[in-house]
């Protein structure tokens, strides 16, 4: 039926159009110099109708409206609305530059600074191209298949990141890069990630809550840059813009499904994806003041991939991606009040809600009561999951100086339930489902900037300085007393306490927390001639746990020909552990080889880590370089080369795991009654080194036909330098944080991933041809042996046709060759799969249809 709807109002938007007159209209597109602009997109505002320029710059595009307004656009220039009349249109466009109006290009806070020639390497995704014609919906799988330095993967098996993706840059860890929206600080998630293959030890920010359809672009800054931003930036910043458009309506509806491979069942496609959204913009006056709002609703069921051969029996029977459901509002706006002066106000609301496979437990698991469960049983870890954001802010012009002033609030709240369970400890009596607890972070952010550009001293000098209080709160909260309790009575007798599956946190695992932070920068640009650029950044910070800490950063790009620049940076960072790795405690139960475990997780500067001899958590500290190229040959072809070192000091992770007879600890494990015990540690130190390439072509292909082609490749190299120890632990490095935990760390950072996208357009035609290279990896399974995930390399195929100037529809298929990551014995891995989440995910061919209509 829905298909039939689908249809219906396709033919209907298309035949409302068929009657109207068309007129075709011609022009030109030129660069500041005069020079043509090869493959520049031409579209009629408000529709899909658009053309490409070609080798001589020229376009022709048909259409029914009497006076069009046409959008121009090209990579490394500003868009540009013009009105067409009845004479051939010219349009020369200027070098894409920031503007205090918008939101600055991250990485510089210089209004004249334009993108290609940033001192540090800055991508720039324009999401509305990248989400008409591409599979993925939510904003990691984007970025996972686009941005090569970007990686991100689905988890199964992993408690609570089973729910949020943890992202990364440059194979450091998921909090180790900074998130902005619209300049702003994002607050993270108050999730810390226990399992899995990516993010262990940390926390990061979850950047599904922010639909896909409310961003304009998404910035990312490839370069250490605590200095500029603050804490969290040391392996760059990810700035999302949102949408300001105007007078433009548009709505999407998508559905995917995978091929259903490794299913107990006789199904042939699982993990159904449907997503609709709606975004409209409003204008408001003469002055640029708009309202642009977003609506946006995604549900994900789950996959099935348990159905794999294991010597050993099967280790789990439900194994797969989750069930979530995802709904969410955003709001972007400006008030002028004057020529000089604004309000702002930005920020949303999403709600989640999820459903993950636990381990199984068989009939005749000790863990199991036969009496409800006389087959086994499969526990479900739900969430609940609210996030929530509100910026306002006033800028204006002072004396020749840009203020910016706003408040800044952020919110995340996670709450666990577990469904299809039982409390062993009591018995047939027992129910089950149960409210397990949760965890909840929040930011509070006052902060000021000013920002003002010399002209006149010698080619131009900018300025900017500004201050910044922050407040984090985080909470951990315990579930129902049947979530956590052993209500067993016999003491010769030992029978497993709480909710299998994820047992609730106690009331002794409770914690109230909070700290503030106060910063101070100043950063300068300053043009010593039209060909050099010297920059500086230096950022002062003091946090009431952790004392001050003063880091810089020093950059410079030098035009050596017209077509050739060189750049390079220099910085110090830092990272102040989050409240949630400070506070976090927890009691749980692991899958050691199939076997159940409870692992004691706990809290640092807690008297167990006290009499462990676990030191207390400090910042994080780095040294980062950056030295690269940029060549832009005319407006058809540019590459920039990045090369890169990344030295991190003190890194918090989760060490190893020791159990209960432990020479050392062992006693007393066994008097807290656990069987094993691990802790946050600033454990390790390491050192990244690694290459960025892109490369970019437009070429005009049969009449009026674009070809863009894009090579981007991030190749990364990290090792772990050293491993430190102290207390009644010390010399006992191999054991604190080993071979298997180092594996963990090592294969967030793979050595390479390589993208070679083909994307063409002619007429009312698309098509995308996407080839993606995931590198091998290497984990360690529970026996200590090496698992060899080997490479592996995707293909991506989208065919997209405009239905009429307004309705277009997108057709494809993700991973078109099946491809699955290498395949391990269930019992040893991570998560009881026949692989761990690594790579490109485990879900196979996906196949996909978007209509997108625009008004």
């Amino acid at each position: 039926m829905r298909k039939i709807t689908i249809v219906a109002v396709a033919m209907c938007l298309t035949s409302a159009t068929a009657w109207a007159q068309s007129q075709t209209l011609s022009g030109r597109v030129l660069d500041a110099a005069g020079r043509p602009v090869i493959g520049a997109t031409v579209v009629e505002k408000g529709t899909n109708n658009g053309t490409a320029t070609d080798n001589d710059g020229r376009f022709s595009l048909s259409t029914r409206a009497a006076a069009p307004r046409l959008v121009i656009s090209s990579i490394g220039f500003a868009s540009q609305e013009v009105t067409a009349g009845s004479g051939e249109v010219s349009v020369s466009l200027a070098e894409a530059t920031t503007s205090l109006g918008t939101v600055q290009v991250v990485g510089s806070r210089s209004q004249n600074r334009s993108v290609t020639d940033s001192p540090s390497p800055v991508d720039i995704i324009d999401l509305r191209e990248v989400t008409t014609r591409t599979g993925q919906l939510d904003v990691n799988q984007l970025l996972q298949f686009v941005a090569p330095s970007f990686n991100s993967n689905r988890q199964t098996g992993s408690d609570g990141a089973d729910h949020v993706d943890p992202a990364s840059l440059r194979g450091l860890g998921p909090d180790q890069t900074l998130v902005l929206v619209n300049g702003k600080r994002q607050h993270q998630s108050a999730l810390v990630n226990l399992f899995g293959s990516r993010g262990r030890g940390n926390t990061g920010t979850d950047l599904n809550v922010i639909p896909a359809a409310s961003i304009e672009r998404i910035e990312i800054l490839r370069d250490g840059a605590a200095a500029q931003y603050g804490s969290d930036a040391i392996a760059g910043v990810i700035n999302i813009v949102l949408k300001s458009s105007v007078k433009e309506l548009t709505a999407s509806v998508n559905y995917g499904a995978y091929d259903a491979k490794y299913r107990f069942d006789d199904e042939k496609f699982d993990g159904g994806n449907f997503n609709a959204n709606l975004n409209y913009g409003l204008g408001l006056g003469e002055r640029g003041s708009f309202i642009n709002a977003t609506l946006d609703y995604n549900k994900r069921e789950h996959t099935q991939r348990a159905n794999v051969p294991s010597p050993d029996g099967l280790a789990r029977r439900e194994y797969g991606d989750p069930e979530v459901t995802n709904v969410s509002g955003y709001l972007n706006s400006k008030f002028a009040l004057s020529d000089k002066s604004h309000i702002y106000v930005f920020g949303g609301a999403n709600k989640r809600r999820g459903d993950a496979f636990a381990w199984t437990r068989f009939a005749d698991d000790d863990r199991n009561v036969p009496a409800i469960y006389p087959n086994g049983f499969d526990p479900i870890i739900t969430s609940d999951i609210w996030d929530v954001s509100a910026v306002a802010g006033f800028r204006t012009s002072l004396g020749g100086w840009e203020l910016d002033l706003s408040e800044n609030f952020g919110s995340n709240r996670f709450e666990y339930g577990v469904e299809n369970s039982l409390n062993a400890s009591l018995g047939a009596s027992s129910p089950t489902s149960f409210d397990a607890g949760g965890f909840q972070l929040s930011q509070d952010i006052v902060s000021l900037g000013l920002t003002r550009n010399f002209k006149t001293v010698l080619q131009g000098l900018n300025v900017a300085a500004g201050a910044e209080w922050r407040r984090e709160r985080y909470s951990l909260f315990a579930g129902e007393e049947k979530s956590y309790r052993n209500y067993n009575t016999d003491p010769n007798v030992e029978v497993a306490s709480g909710s299998q599956g994820f047992p609730g946190f106690q009331p002794t695992d409770a914690i109230e927390a909070k700290r503030s932070n106060f910063g101070a920068y100043v950063d300068a640009e300053l043009s010593l001639t039209p060909q050099w650029l010297l920059a500086g950044a230096l950022r002062f910070e003091n946090y009431t746990d952790f004392g001050s800490t003063l880091n810089y950063k020093a950059s410079t790009r030098y035009n050596l020909t017209e077509f050739l620049t060189l750049r390079g940076t220099y910085s110090t960072g830092f990272r102040a552990p989050s409240l949630a790795q400070i506070n976090f405690n927890s009691t749980f139960t692991n899958f050691i080889g199939g076997e159940p475990v409870e692992v004691l997780l706990a809290r640092n500067n807690s008297a167990v880590t006290r009499k462990l001899g676990i030191p207390s958590l400090k910042q994080e500290t780095s040294n980062s370089a950056n030295v690269g190229l940029t060549s832009r040959i005319g407006s058809s072809l540019s590459l920039t080369l990045d090369g890169y070192y990344i030295k991190v000091k003190d890194r918090v992770v989760l060490t190893s795991q020791f159990s209960a007879d432990d020479p050392v600890i062992g006693e007393d494990l066994q008097a807290l009654n656990v069987g094993q015990a691990q802790f946050f540690a600033n454990a390790a130190d390491t050192r990244s080194i690694g290459l960025d390439v892109v490369l970019n072509h437009a070429l005009a292909l049969g009449a009026g036909g674009r070809l863009n082609s894009t090579l981007a490749a991030n190749f990364n190299r990290l090792r772990i330098d050293r491993v430190q120890t102290s207390g009644r632990l010390t010399g006992r490095e191999e054991e604190f944080f080993g071979a298997r935990e180092q594996a963990f760390v090592k294969a967030s950072a793979p050595p390479s991933k390589i993208n070679l996208t083909f994307d063409y357009k002619v007429s009312r035609f698309g098509a995308l041809l996407r080839f993606v290279r995931f590198d091998k990896v290497q984990l360690i399974d529970w026996n200590g042996d090496p698992m060899n995930y080997k490479a592996r390399t995707t293909t991506d195929l989208t065919l997209s046709y405009s239905l009429s100037d307004h309705v277009q529809l997108a057709i494809g298929s993700s991973n078109l060759g099946n491809v699955y990551p290498t395949l391990f014995n269930p019992q040893l891995t991570e998560t009881g799969g026949a692989w761990d989440p690594v790579q490109m995910g485990a879900n196979g061919r996906f196949y996909f249809a978007k209509l997108q209509a625009r008004f």
